[in-house]
């Protein structure tokens, strides 16, 4: 970890790591109780999360939706493939795709196809308006190959600390 104030680097020590598992489960914890968890009153407990914060170590806190409840029970991976004539292609791709909102991450990969969209939709029908009408309009799209996922075995944001 960096302290920002000294620009010193510091070591995340078992307190540190302790608070950031406890936060990846519950963001919502009071400070109280947080300190109480990990083993320290709260003052020094405050301290620690600032400084992890300014660190970057926390990028910030959110909810735990549910995608069935608000018609978005359908995950699907599109496996893209792009033009690889221009290099505008990989720019301009990577620009559009943050406008769509059913897409809930992507990467560029090694391989045989470019980016890996994991998408999240009412059904296939609403998938099927989206890759025709949205994805496959994006610039650079050659072709794609997509994968529904029938259940979630496990999904998750945690990261081992």
């Amino acid at each position: 970890m960096l302290d920002v104030e000294h620009n010193e680097p510091l070591s995340l020590d078992k307190y540190d790591r302790n608070i950031l598992n406890v936060l990846q489960a519950d963001g919502r914890i009071s400070y109280t109780d947080l300190g109480k968890t990990v083993g320290l009153t709260t003052t020094p407990c405050i301290e620690r999360v600032r400084k992890l914060e300014r660190a970057g170590y926390i990028k910030g806190y959110s909810a735990r939706l549910s995608a069935k409840q608000l018609d978005a029970g359908l995950v699907v991976f599109v496996q893209v493939s792009l033009d690889r004539s221009s290099k505008q292609s990989f720019e301009g791709f990577r620009a559009s795709i943050h406008k769509l909102a059913q897409v809930q991450e992507c990467y560029l990969v090694t391989g045989s196809f470019d980016f890996l969209v994991k998408a999240r939709v009412k059904d296939m029908h609403a998938y099927r308006d989206f890759l025709e009408e949205e994805l496959l309009a994006l610039p650079g799209v050659k072709e794609s190959t997509s994968i529904a996922a029938m259940e979630t075995v496990k999904e998750t944001l945690a990261i081992q600390v």
